[in-house]
């Protein structure tokens, strides 16, 4: 593990980005690219993802390109949030495994998606969403969130995460502080919500509350509550919520990452190089770049020469660089080696556990109540 001292600054500015890229390989041009800028991580998503032995390779060329170890990422919930369905089979979502009130389930649920990540060569997984299920957010968030109750949502996350642990992943915590009241998709515009801090405290907060110590990561929204903040600043931008609100009220101490900065709902509100900047100096740990190559290039560059001729902001990018690196070392999920190539044998076993879960899932929720009286 390389320590603070024997990384120079564009080491560690890299080591505060997750990126995202193009492609099913690691051409020679990704390769250059991911040497100069040393991410501390990359996330896949389906354009990146062709077949299991596809991707496990992706992720090992790519985490050779860099000294430090990799947060190899992908957002995997199940539902319409899948990334495995065409390389794997579907797994049932977040709202229909739920909806069952199995503990089991929602633990199996974690497990199984834990197992294929880490099969696939990941050991990261930005799940599970804890966003309230409300009526105002239906049409954005679908079959992604659990309950309104955030009692509900909790029992759910608990179980999740225990699965994904149980797998060798770290899980995640999103989208702080709550995209449950938004009607807007915060990838194509900024929702704000119009709710009280007595409101938000005793609801969508709570899973946060609750869980502060057992989120390895928390990710912060695109999303504004102007009664809290006095503006429209994303709570990705602002230091009220994640310094003032996540860390100092909430307590939280593990990693907190910015939702993607390639999305409408922060670049409506401030440019790519100011994003970047504003979400350091908020309180995030590491910011993420998915979509555009020109956009991680630009972002990290903007957060490099504010380094530079800022000796102040240069002393917050050493510290968090070293916060990561700290977390690296002791992570265990990072410290073991990446699974075997995952053979066909291995890919069919997966395929089988999700059919085995998809028919228990089935068993448990179409039982009629005249049999269940039985």
């Amino acid at each position: 593990m390389a320590s603070k001292s024997s990384l120079d600054l564009r080491q560690q500015v890299g080591q505060l980005l997750i990126m995202g890229f193009d492609g099913t390989t690691v051409s020679a041009h990704l390769r250059s690219m991911l040497g100069t800028l040393h991410p501390s991580g990359v996330i896949l998503f389906k354009r990146n993802i062709a077949e299991a032995a596809q991707t496990h390779a992706l992720l090992l060329e790519a985490q050779k390109t860099v000294a430090t170890p990799m947060f190899r990422c992908v957002d995997m919930e199940g539902g319409t949030v899948d990334r495995f369905r065409d390389v794997i089979a579907p797994i049932p979502s977040v709202a229909d495994v739920a909806a069952t009130g199995s503990m089991t389930l929602f633990h199996k649920q974690g497990k199984l998606i834990g197992q294929q990540l880490r099969a696939l060569g990941f050991n990261t997984d930005f799940a599970p969403c804890i966003d309230l299920h409300l009526e105002e957010s239906n049409g954005a968030l679908g079959p992604r969130t659990v309950s309104a109750d955030p009692a509900e949502t909790v029992r759910y996350a608990r179980e999740f995460i225990g699965g994904l642990r149980d797998a060798g992943i770290l899980g995640c915590g999103k989208h702080f502080p709550g995209l449950g009241g938004a009607s807007l998709d915060s990838h194509h515009a900024l929702p704000s919500i119009d709710k009280s801090w007595k409101r938000l405290w005793s609801e969508d907060l709570v899973p946060y509350r609750e869980m502060r110590n057992e989120f390895p990561f928390v990710m912060v929204a695109h999303i504004s509550y102007p009664k809290i903040t006095g503006d429209k600043t994303p709570a990705s931008l602002s230091k009220t919520w994640i310094s003032g609100v996540l860390h100092a009220k909430i307590g939280y101490r593990g990693l907190v990452i910015s939702d993607d900065l390639d999305m409408g709902g922060v670049l409506n509100s401030a440019s790519i190089e100011e994003a970047a900047v504003a979400t350091l100096r908020a309180g995030s740990d590491l910011f993420l770049v998915c979509q555009k190559e020109e956009h991680v290039w630009r972002a990290y560059e903007a957060v490099f020469r504010r380094a530079e001729s800022d000796k102040s902001f240069a002393k917050l990018v050493a510290l968090k660089a070293t916060r990561v690196a700290n977390f690296k070392s002791k992570s265990l999920e990072l410290r073991v080696r990446m699974s075997p190539v995952p053979t066909h044998s291995k890919v069919e076993l997966l395929r089988r556990r999700v059919w085995e879960f998809t028919e228990e899932l089935r068993a448990h929720s179409i039982v009629a109540p005249e049999d269940r009286a039985l």
